[in-house]
């Protein structure tokens, strides 16, 4: 009897391992036979799209795939700057450049009355700024010529720029034999037809700027403020700083797509503050109200890639009590560093009020640079190319700064099709 006992216990045990490795084996099926369905669904969905591409298409999508992640590696491995499909260009055309030229190639200058062919071939400045009397009772075909001539005159092809804002900064459409009515601000263009009639006029002003050889509008004015009695409101999108950063955004696209250069302005951001052209002004706010408000059009033009930003003559004390933004290194670093800007930084006018009662020994041009500046707007050119040559020679400026600013503009000539 014990040992039948045993055997059944034995058996008990047999049949328990079988049952084990058998609930074993159905659950295994069980995790195959879900799966199954997926594989065959990506296999159908697979099967389909390789019925409405050919295997001919093949080779196609590879390549693609090699481009795309070439770009991606790119990404990865160099820094993002705005122009670095076109940096080493630049730095070759650099070593072909005496340090004469490429002192000219730091300035944007005003346009003389008379001379400027001959002030090309001299000082071969990077471009010129045309103002309203540039255009005055002229034809579209004397404008072209005009500026035709200019660039034939230089040895390196000049940005040829301009302020056309619209509403009361109209430099080429004031005159009604360029356009057929002046353009409008931005205010009255976004109460009739909102940011479509925004994009719209901005395509019809780049049109009209590239038919007669401009290549740089200075717009738009991504200042915020909506006070109607501050100065830069009749200039400025006069709402909110997220609806201004909208308006900045959709003018800057639309000169992207038509492949004309644009600048934001006035860095770090005028609020409702006074005229930099007649007096020196200091902004006593906060860091954090510009944070918070000025600096968000500049960030998000920023982000869509634009190539260039125009520093103010402003004293913003909270971010340098001593020196006008456009000549401290302080809000320099704050446009590189925080908002992580990396296109060509330019001044405002160096003739205006606000520098003439704040310069001393020390010519702005030299002080521009130093802060870090790439292209400096004057009036007197042959000035102020004297005086950078002479700091350069005194070791007050390094050539080394100056090639950094150079590169930059070159870079962005070469992106724009400038320089071909």
């Amino acid at each position: 009897m014990k040992g039948s006992s045993e055997k059944r216990k034995v058996k008990k045990k047999i049949y328990g391992l079988f049952l084990l490795l058998a609930l074993v084996s159905i659950g295994c099926f069980l995790i195959l036979f879900y799966k199954l369905p997926q594989k065959k669904q990506i296999g159908e969905v697979t099967l389909e799209m390789n019925k409405k591409q050919p295997i001919e298409n093949a080779p196609k999508v590879l390549e693609e795939n090699k481009v795309m992640n070439s770009k991606e590696q790119l990404t990865a491995s160099e820094p993002q700057t705005v122009f670095r499909f076109y940096e080493k260009q630049a730095k070759e055309k650099l070593l072909t450049m005496s340090l004469e030229e490429k002192v000219g190639q730091l300035f944007l200058a005003r346009c003389p009355d008379v001379g400027a062919i001959e002030q090309i071939k001299n000082l071969k400045p990077a471009g010129y700024v045309l103002f309203s009397r540039d255009f005055k009772d002229k034809t579209k075909e004397e404008v072209i010529n005009t500026i035709n001539a200019y660039q034939e005159a230089s040895t390196l092809p000049m940005l040829m720029a301009v302020d056309e804002e619209g509403g009361s900064v109209v430099r080429i459409s004031s005159n009604p034999q360029l356009a057929k009515a002046p353009f409008k601000s931005p205010q009255a263009l976004e109460q009739e037809g909102g940011l479509e009639a925004i994009r719209q006029d901005a395509v019809a002003k780049a049109k009209l700027l590239k038919e007669l050889g401009i290549s740089l509008n200075l717009a738009p004015v991504a200042d915020v403020t909506n006070e109607p009695s501050a100065y830069m409101y009749g200039r400025a999108f006069g709402k909110q700083a997220l609806e201004t950063a909208e308006y900045v955004v959709t003018v800057v696209k639309a000169m992207q797509k038509a492949k004309l250069a644009s600048t934001l302005k006035h860095f770090p951001g005028y609020g409702s503050n006074g005229d930099t052209h007649t007096d020196l002004v200091r902004d006593t706010r906060p860091l954090r109200s510009f944070k918070e408000v000025d600096l968000i059009p500049f960030q998000k033009g920023i982000e869509q890639g634009v190539e260039s930003i125009l520093v103010s003559h402003s004293i913003v004390e909270a971010m340098d009590s001593e020196y006008p933004a456009s000549l401290s290194s302080k809000v320099h670093k704050l446009l590189r560093e925080e908002l992580g800007f990396t296109g060509v930084i330019m001044t405002d006018d160096l003739a205006m009020e606000a520098i003439s009662l704040f310069s001393g020994e020390i010519h702005p041009a030299v002080l521009a640079l130093q802060a870090g500046n790439d292209l400096i707007l004057i009036s007197d050119l042959e000035e102020s190319c004297a005086a950078v040559l002479a700091a350069v020679k005194h070791g007050e400026i390094e050539e080394a700064l100056i090639d950094e600013a150079v590169s930059r503009t070159l870079a962005w000539k070469y992106k724009m099709e400038i320089i071909k």
